[in-house]
């Protein structure tokens, strides 16, 4: 095989908020097909994949677990490279941005850019969209929401730095014009002109410090890096780039052949990630794919719609080949795809147990029936045999051309061709038919080999799509040819070789029984979801019970705010939801108002009726167990470990301290 040089592609890191859906997982495996058909034609490939995992959402997730953020994202880390792995997909290194050396070296390529000037200190004012993490104008927002996921948006300021996109915004928008096939598809490229770069673009925030989970700036610590410079470095920290002394793989493999992502971050990987190469002085990747998006019908799947499908349910019930096989066969080129179980139960049916399965099995059977199962010599050629050839030859052509603009599915359906021309091929010849004369045998011995043949090219091309299906078809037919290079001409098939038993490769789905075994999944994992969100919710809530009495260290200007009111409790109960708190109804003097206080451990309902207690009465309301909160009483702590209230029954109901 020729060595046709170096093929580096790479998937965007899945982040680490849930375990991926399988509208998440399908990028993972397109690419991995693309890696394994540059492997077969003889590309040295290397296929980088891995997972996001710092930021403010996942800190906020790690809070509601109960657990830290680096044990969070651990664990959905994990999930998400079992899903790959489940999947069957290829991929030469598993970066998380939570690596030692990815850390150590975001943290060097954001001092260069800091030290010569693309990264500058200055202040953020606007719209914040958690979910998302990016900042939004007003004019950009969309019916008042994040113009990228609809959600609703807060207004945000704090201090930070700021990549100069302005600086090179030129440069970039001449890039692009001159490299026509750097965005794919086309479609994408005009959106990013017209819709961001030319208009103009805003300098990049690339550092918070309101929150902690990040990697920190190594010259300023109330600073971590944002995401963009966090996350997009891995393409090249994974090869072991570094500023200073970039390592050989680096040198080899970069820059990248293409970016497969989504379209959703086209923006990002075509305008932030270029230009960050740009001020670095690396070289640009060659092509960025952003595909479409798989949906569940016609919705994009969320555990809020209740539509969410994973990866691993499916491949219980229909395999890791039919799964892969249904991905990407149902995803359009540029618009999204759809998954729903009944097409992909049909789909089965047809393309794999009938077209695929049912002609390996029938060619296997006949020629245990009427061979022995030994392959016969091809010497009794007619014309109708010419157009199967041609059809195998024209699929590896055709396959080949179609890859390289990353139309798998148009490829996937060229090489499912083979499998239906060579059914058609059956009928035409009609074997059954030759095999009732022995003047006919030869021809008989000829229309078998060439159905072996056709099903070795089918077997072949296959491979990048369903890896074990191609293994499974050369297991039970015993032929050789297995590589691409054996594709360049038809009838390199040996004769002679015996075949092995007929194994149905997928079996056909009864559609009910298939949907009594769904229905109850779903319910397994309903209740696995539930439970779960339950377990967060009372985490929440202790939490929140934790945090009621605590108060922070304040300045005398904070402190001078503060309102301390003597109130008198005039009814208290337990909270049913809570375990730690009691609901007071007080009388300020002024009106009445609730305080929800966790010190049921200690005092009975009865115990405080009637009495008079300090309170914050400006506190900001909060809501806690249902109940809304409107100040906190005053405690203290004994050295027993105790907690006593502080009672102030000889002061006037009302009164303020001073």
């Amino acid at each position: 095989m020729a060595d046709r040089g170096k093929f580096y592609i790479t998937t965007a890191i899945a982040y680490t908020s849930r375990k991926p859906h399988i509208g998440n997982s399908y990028e993972i495996v397109l690419t991995d097909s693309i890696a394994r058909y540059k492997r077969m034609q003889g590309y040295d490939v290397f296929f980088l994949t891995g997972t996001d995992e710092h930021g403010q959402k996942i800190e906020g997730y790690a809070e509601a677990a109960g657990c830290t953020p680096k044990e969070y994202v651990d664990k959905v880390s994990g999930e998400i490279r079992q899903v790959a792995d489940q999947l069957n997909t290829s991929y030469d290194k598993f970066i998380r941005t939570t690596d030692d050396y990815h850390e150590k070296t975001v943290q060097k390529i954001f001092k260069k850019l800091y030290d010569q000037g693309d990264i500058y200190k200055g202040e953020y004012k606007g719209m914040y969209c958690t979910p998302c993490e990016s900042f939004w104008t007003e004019s950009e927002l969309v019916d008042g929401k994040c113009p990228d996921c609809g959600r609703p948006i807060q207004p945000a300021s704090e201090e930070a730095y700021f990549l100069k996109l302005s600086k090179y915004q030129k440069q970039l928008e001449d890039y692009i014009e001159e490299h026509d096939d750097f965005i794919y598809p086309e479609a994408r490229k005009k959106e990013m002109l017209n819709n961001f770069i030319k208009p103009g673009l805003r300098d990049l925030c690339v550092s918070r410090t309101s929150f902690k989970w990040g990697i920190p700036v190594t010259f300023d610590d109330k600073h971590v890096i944002y995401v963009w410079i966090d996350a997009l470095s891995n393409y090249i920290t994974a090869l072991g780039y570094d500023p200073d002394n970039p390592s050989e793989q680096y040198k080899k493999y970069w820059p990248a052949d293409v970016h497969i992502i989504g379209k959703d971050i086209v923006r990002f990987h075509t305008i932030y990630w270029p230009i960050m190469l740009m001020a670095l002085g690396e070289p640009l990747p060659k092509q960025v794919f952003g595909h479409p998006w798989l949906l569940f019908g016609e919705d994009k799947m969320s555990k809020s719609r209740g539509n969410v499908i994973y990866a691993d349910d499916l491949i219980e019930l229909f395999g890791v080949d039919a799964v892969r096989y249904y991905l990407l066969s149902e995803m359009p080129y540029a618009s999204d795809g759809s998954i729903t179980y009944e097409t992909m139960i049909e789909r089965y049916n047809s393309d794999l147990a009938n077209t695929i399965g049912n002609l390996v099995n029938r060619t296997i059977s006949m020629n245990k029936k009427y061979f022995d199962s030994v392959i016969q010599e091809p010497t009794v050629h007619e014309p109708v045999d010419d157009d199967l050839a041609n059809t195998c030859k024209a699929a590896v052509a055709k396959v080949e051309e179609l890859f390289k603009t990353y139309r798998v599915a148009d490829a996937l359906e060229t090489v499912v061709g083979i499998a239906k021309r060579a059914n058609k091929y059956i009928d035409e010849t009609e074997p059954w038919v030759l095999a009732r004369d022995e003047s006919k045998k030869a021809r008989l011995g000829t229309v078998l080999y060439n159905l072996f043949e056709a099903i070795r090219y089918f077997a072949v091309l296959i491979k990048p799509f369903m890896p074990d299906t191609s293994a499974a078809i050369f297991a039970q037919t015993n032929m050789n040819g297995d590589d691409y290079d054996s594709l360049e001409n038809w009838g390199t098939l040996e004769a002679g070789r015996t075949t092995g038993a007929a194994k149905p490769l997928f079996a056909r789905i009864d559609k009910d029984e298939m949907f009594k075994t769904i229905e109850a999944k779903q319910k397994e994992t309903a209740a696995k979801e539930k439970a779960n969100n339950e377990k967060v919710k009372e985490t929440l809530e202790e939490k929140a019970e934790e945090k009621i009495e605590g108060v922070a260290q304040i300045g005398i200007d904070d402190f001078s705010k503060v309102e301390l009111r003597i109130c008198e409790i005039k009814a208290c109960e337990k909270i049913k939801r809570a375990k730690k708190l009691l609901k007071l109804t007080l009388d300020d003097g002024e009106g009445e108002r609730t305080v929800a206080s966790g010190i049921s451990q200690w005092y009975a309902p009865e115990d405080l009726t009637g009495h008079k207690v300090v309170v914050v009465s400006n506190l900001k309301p909060a809501k806690l167990c249902g109940v809304e909160s409107q100040g906190m009483i005053l405690a203290a702590d004994n050295s027993d470990g105790n907690v006593q209230v502080l009672f102030a029954d000889n002061m006037e109901t009302g009164a303020k301290l001073r």
